[in-house]
């Protein structure tokens, strides 16, 4: 059994230890008492370097610990220490996560069901359908007040059958280690906390999802929290700068440009299809009638995906009478066929039969249709099928 240091004194950072055993890999060594935190209840492993050896990986094997290091090393006794900004920061935010879970159970009885504490963000689920903007300012307002509270913080054990006021209930028996935050939280954990909430630093909620029906609260602490909102502040001085603005009014000024941008760029696709309209229109009147009395137009594009204009001016081509309009792409290998209504031909079906025969896919309704093909040389062989149809 491998003795958790951490469980008494997160703070400790450096320490003495024996290596009491090796795995299958001479890098994987266990100690007879260690203050690396292994991977668990949502909280990463620490990292750090044992006899000057940088530790990679951390995780419970039983009832002892695993680490995991860079390279082999040859003695027994070992000097070990820890990243300390590492785990100060999860420090940071699993106590962070603590008051939040408390402060969300307290104002609106929503339960936590899961927490984890990723590389960039930390995360708690909460057995409710949704937050409303207010409840979020709320929760996030009392939590930095307790904060700036600085409650301490403490952890004991006790017997699980004697343990009470807990704010969800253990499934373990035995002793249980359990973190209290005064006069507000008592939880069973094993993660390293910080001595009192001062230290947890700005508390921030980024965001919600919603996940399986329950909520994703996406939440920031510490030091997180301030490079987050230093981050913040630069990407809003430069909108600010862009359009000479206080910081104030940058983001009415983003909102307005940004609808003005949506109706010229609404404008822009209006006119480019009136344009290709009227230029398939054009193309009619140019266009002899064949032998059947249909007017067959045929586009080849030299190169990229067929485009809206390019579907805009099959419409006014095909808004004559007796018209067929066909383009094809070499790359991406694509097709398009319209139809009047008196043309006597369903694109829709023409295109698919022709489809079909060369390995393509596609379809649409008798006026117009579209589809793909699966080489340069299969357009060549549909352009053929299709004019000895047409």
């Amino acid at each position: 059994m491998t003795r958790r240091l951490y469980h008494d004194d997160a703070y400790l950072i450096r320490f003495t230890a024996r290596i009491v055993d090796r795995g299958c890999d001479p890098c994987e060594v266990y100690l007879d008492q260690t203050a690396f935190y292994p991977t668990s209840g949502g909280q990463p492993y620490d990292l750090g370097t044992i006899a000057g050896v940088p530790v990679i990986d951390v995780y419970e094997a039983g009832d002892r610990i695993q680490h995991r290091i860079a390279r082999p090393v040859n003695t027994e006794e070992v000097e070990c220490e820890l990243d300390w900004k590492r785990r100060f920061d999860h420090m940071q935010q699993h106590s962070g996560q603590h008051l939040l879970s408390a402060v969300f159970s307290e104002l609106f009885e929503a339960h936590t069901v899961s927490c984890h504490i990723g590389a960039q963000s930390s995360t708690v689920d909460l057995d409710i359908p949704g937050l409303a903007p207010e409840q979020i300012r709320a929760v996030e307002e009392r939590v930095n007040d307790l904060v700036f509270e600085n409650r301490a913080m403490g952890v004991a054990y006790e017997d699980a059958s004697r343990a009470e006021g807990l704010r969800k209930e253990s499934n373990r028996e035995g002793v249980l280690r359990i973190v209290t935050i005064e006069g507000c939280d008592r939880s069973a954990c094993g993660g390293t906390h910080v001595r009192a909430t001062g230290e947890i630093g700005p508390v921030m909620i980024r965001k919600l999802d919603r996940i399986r029906g329950n909520v994703r609260v996406e939440f920031l602490c510490g030091r997180r929290a301030v490079a987050r909102a230093r981050t913040d502040f630069k990407g809003l001085s430069e909108c600010a700068r862009v359009f000479s603005a206080t910081l104030d009014d940058a983001p009415g000024l983003v909102s307005s440009q940004h609808q003005k941008l949506a109706e010229a760029d609404k404008d822009r696709k209006r006119l480019q299809r009136e344009i290709a309209a009227a230029r398939g229109r054009e193309l009619y009147g140019e266009t002899a009638p064949g032998e059947k009395g249909l007017r067959l137009a045929v586009r080849r594009v030299a190169g990229g995906p067929l485009s809206d204009a390019l579907r805009g001016e099959a419409q006014g081509f095909t808004a004559g009478s007796k018209a067929v309009f066909l383009a094809l792409s070499p790359a991406p290998p694509a097709v398009l066929l319209a139809a009047s209504e008196d043309s006597g031909i369903d694109a829709g079906k023409a295109l698919k039969e022709a489809l079909s025969a060369v390995g393509g896919r596609g379809g649409g309704n008798a006026r117009a249709a579209q589809g793909s093909l699966p080489s340069k040389d299969a357009v060549s062989e549909l352009e053929r099928l299709l004019e000895n149809a047409l």
